[in-house]
């Protein structure tokens, strides 16, 4: 499991563990696992799924996975 974060300017949306996460990317979807390599993403609009349970609408924004970590920036 890796350290879960979504955050918008005004206020943590989710913080939270997860075995997996589908994001919206700007290219395309695509899913973060565990000890998924470095990456920073921008974020169309979409949802955000994590560990097939918990979603979350967003318009745009930016994300990154670093040290088994994912941060994602967003606007609702």
């Amino acid at each position: 499991m890796f350290k879960v974060t979504i955050i918008n300017p005004r206020r943590t949306i989710y913080e939270g563990r997860a075995n997996s996460v589908f994001l919206p990317g700007n290219e395309g979807e695509f899913e973060v696992l565990d000890f998924h390599r470095p990456i920073i993403s921008l974020l169309r609009g979409g949802e955000i799924i994590i560990g097939w349970n918990k979603y979350v609408a967003i318009t745009k924004g930016v994300v990154k996975m670093h040290r088994n970590e994912l941060v994602a920036l967003v606007e609702e």
